[in-house]
């Protein structure tokens, strides 16, 4: 018999309270107790329901930017067909400013490298002549900013020509203080669509540093510790991007805008970027290497469950054309576009395309490997398969029955890997399509083997009868579902991120570099929040969803699933085992079905619910008491039929 209540006409939800609802006496007054909200809460911020697609100018030229630079790779964009394909984004990044005018605090403009800003007047110099040109292209335009008052540039590269100029005062050209102003300049003014805010102003003007010590910048004490997590103010540093976020609403009340938070995965922005931003930079930045790849890539490949329609995980702008990615490393630069699609990554190119091959060209404009990553659904790619050599990433597109998959050889020598149709959720016979290739492969039925070359990203999609022949497992939605609340107490580092090279050492004189990526613990789609599979009492499950005590999961239905079913308790890797849980069911708001009091070692359980009509359903698991540790619970099998 399943352990659940139903909401029937004639069973009044009351009679069941005393029976299954009632926690444990020693659990009365237990606080962290989740609360079902009746509505989906992720409120979107500007407008992106794909992952934005552009270019951006600093991988390519750094500070050394210029207006005729930026219009050569516009131009390029246009000729080359990558405009037509959704490469719409042209944005400038650090090195556009002069000084900040001290009479009215407005931002000026560099007119020796931005030519027809020199507009006169009481402006002195605008950017809305060079946004016009790209809109008059049929792009949009993009600008870059820092959350600080002073910029990356600025504390990075003080010999550069190109850094702000002036007073001390007059150097401060970041937002801090400035919000307001500068976000009605930037989007009103100067009719920009799209910016970038870095957070270097908020992280290196501490005390110690040169610039600062000799008076050239004033000193800001650090929110940020990019290494020490305890060191960070979360609080202060999601307020200030919260305030931006605040500022382009009121501008834009229709919400034409992408706001690109930059501040490289630090201070729990991959929990709360999905409220605050539209896309939110999960690591460090990328540069043309191998290690940096799989760093960053492994910083969104298990946000899963953060990002979909209107938000999105940012692992940082595309290589493809520079250094182990360029025309004569094919084989990279086709990797990390296959493992951007497949995660949903924003597609923003990095490099010169004045000077791009043709070869680099065919790359960044694969047109069914952009299909993928556009797809509508907005799923983010499930790690399917996983070792320290290889992987499987999985993602459910749009149309029933079809997935695209990745295979990814992570060794710089050849390997062998095994697709099978329960790692894609599919019945026999499967049929696959190499996306690169753009050609049909043959079907399958069980398992095919592939050997792959060094670095090799495969990218295929894959079309079959789907698992379940009624239904579908909720780790193939993953672009409906909100984490509301992830249950986690004290953000703990992600530790299973590839550690690359020290950034700012480049040698071993470091003890090497930590980043402080919070978010382990969050839920996940086929693992535990802790990367474990799923299993209740023995009882393992191939699909689901794992998460911790006190979390709360909304799943946008629109009333498009009747049914819904998993079989629940606390996971066998739990990391506490003295309390119970319990697993409640609501549909907008109204108590669906709940499960009894569960604990470690209890046999997993069954709990169903009907969900016609419902367009909100929530998933919450409570405790009934504080725990000593994170306690581990499991949706197994969790499906809509």
């Amino acid at each position: 018999m399943a352990m659940t209540i139903r909401r029937k006409a004639f069973w009044p939800i009351t009679a069941f309270v005393a029976l299954f609802l009632t926690p444990p006496a020693w659990a009365e007054g237990a606080d962290g107790t989740v609360q079902p909200s009746g509505r989906w809460t992720q409120a979107e911020v500007g407008s992106a329901p794909t992952p934005p697609m552009g270019w951006n100018s600093w991988n390519a030229f750094g500070v050394a930017i210029t207006e005729d630079k930026v219009l050569g790779s516009a131009q390029a964009i246009q000729d080359s067909g990558l405009a037509a394909l959704g490469y719409r984004y042209i944005n400038i990044d650090d090195g556009w400013w002069h000084y900040r005018r001290q009479a009215d605090e407005r931002m000026q403009v560099r007119a020796n490298l931005f030519p027809s800003a020199n507009v006169g007047g009481t402006e002195a110099t605008s950017l809305r002549p060079f946004t016009n040109r790209l809109h008059a292209m049929g792009f949009k335009a993009g600008i870059y900013t820092d959350i600080g008052r002073n910029a990356c540039s600025q504390a990075w590269a003080p010999d550069n020509p190109n850094l702000p100029e002036g007073t001390q005062p007059e150097r401060e050209v970041g937002l801090y203080g400035h919000v307001r102003q500068d976000i009605r300049l930037y989007f009103g003014a100067w009719n920009f669509d799209y910016i970038k805010v870095d957070s270097c102003g908020i992280a290196h003007y501490g005390a110690d540093r040169t610039g600062v010590a000799n008076g050239t910048y004033r000193q800001f004490k650090p929110l940020i510790h990019e290494t020490n997590l305890g060191q960070t103010d979360v609080a202060k540093v999601r307020q200030l991007y919260s305030e931006v976020r605040d500022a382009l609403r009121r501008e834009r009340p229709r919400g034409d805008f992408v706001l690109s938070l930059c501040n490289w995965g630090s201070a729990n922005v991959r929990a709360w970027g999905q409220d605050v931003g539209t896309t939110w930079r999960t690591s460090n930045d990328i540069d043309p290497s191998w290690g940096r790849l799989l760093h960053n890539f492994d910083s969104v490949a298990t946000r899963e469950l953060y990002a979909g329609p209107g938000h999105w995980n940012d692992p940082d702008m595309l290589e493809v054309g520079n250094g182990l990615f360029d025309a004569a490393h094919l084989i990279e630069a086709r990797a990390q576009m296959s493992l951007w699609a497949i995660a949903a990554a924003p597609l923003i190119i990095g490099t010169d395309l004045t000077r791009a091959p043709h070869a680099i060209l065919d790359v960044l404009g694969a047109p069914e490997v952009i299909a993928v990553d556009q797809d509508p659904a907005g799923n983010q790619g499930v790690i399917a398969y996983a070792d320290s050599e290889r992987e499987i990433i999985v993602k459910a597109l749009g149309q029933r029955g079809a997935k695209a998959v990745v295979l990814f050889n992570r060794l710089a020598e050849p390997t062998d890997i095994t697709l099978t149709a329960a790692h894609l959720k599919l019945a026999g016979p499967i049929a696959l399509r190499d996306l690169w290739q753009r050609r049909d492969i043959g079907t399958f039925s069980g398992r095919k083997a592939f050997h792959l070359g060094a670095h090799e990203a495969l990218m295929l999609r894959a079309t079959g009868a789907p698992l379940l022949a009624q239904g579908s497992y909720l780790s193939e939605m993953t672009g409906r579902i909100h984490v509301a609340a992830d249950g986690i107490r004290v953000p703990e580092p992600d530790p299973i991120i590839y550690r690359m090279v020290d950034p700012y050492v480049g040698d071993t004189s470091s003890g090497g570099h930590r980043p402080a990526y919070a978010g382990w613990g969050g839920p996940r789609a086929d693992a535990t929040p802790y990367d474990q599979g799923l299993s209740v009492a023995g009882e393992g499950f191939r699909y689901g969803l794992g998460v911790l005590a006190n979390s709360r999961l909304e799943v946008k239905a629109d009333g498009k699933f009747r049914h819904f079913t998993a079989r629940v308790g606390v996971d066998d890797s739990t990391r506490s085992r003295n309390s119970a849980v319990r697993f409640e069911i609501y549909g907008d708001g109204r108590l669906l079905a709940a499960s009894q009091w569960l604990s470690f070692g209890d046999p997993a359980k069954e709990i169903a619910a009907d969900t016609a009509e419902v367009r909100v359903v929530e998933l919450i698991v409570q405790a009934a008491k504080p725990a000593d540790s994170p306690i581990v619970a499991s949706w197994g099998n969790a499906r809509f039929n």
